[in-house]
């Protein structure tokens, strides 16, 4: 898919991706300010609290999606580099229930909870972050000249 601009914007897979991880990524911040998605113990879907450092991590990476939409280079960039980072801290969560990039593993260490609450709590990192591997690691495929 490709869609083209008067000004030469286009497009294609990786903004497009760029931009479908930055709708999640601002979405998850605003989770944290919907009652609707806030159980009675304070956990959005039941799974885990959110807080401003959690919901800054979030708009920043979605501003970074964002403004990675400029360039095809600069969203390749952009789908590796945070699909790396968001994936390895999913892992991280799996095992220790705490993550690295909001620093949950320094502060909270190694959480107490079970593997299914683990697992699940790990899953939007897990996603999102082989969403950015697998499309920011795809073969780029140069246009043909349209004559």
């Amino acid at each position: 898919m490709n869609t083209s601009a008067a000004d030469g914007f286009a497009l294609d897979r990786y903004r497009i991706a760029a931009l479908a991880l930055a709708v999640a990524l601002l979405f998850a911040a605003a989770t944290d300010y919907i009652p609707a998605f806030i159980d009675a113990q304070g956990r959005v879907f039941g799974l885990f609290q959110l807080d401003i450092y959690k919901d800054a991590l979030h708009v920043v990476s979605g501003l970074w999606a964002l403004a990675a939409m400029l360039t095809r280079r600069s969203a390749v960039f952009f789908l590796r580099v945070f699909g790396s980072l968001y994936f390895l801290d999913g892992v991280m969560g799996v095992f220790t229930g705490s993550g690295y990039l909001d620093l949950s593993i320094v502060i909270d260490g190694i959480r107490d909870t079970s593997w299914l609450v683990k697992v699940l709590s790990s899953l939007p990192h897990l996603a999102l972050g082989a969403i950015g591997i697998a499309v920011g690691c795809s073969p780029w495929r140069r246009q043909a000249a349209v004559a």
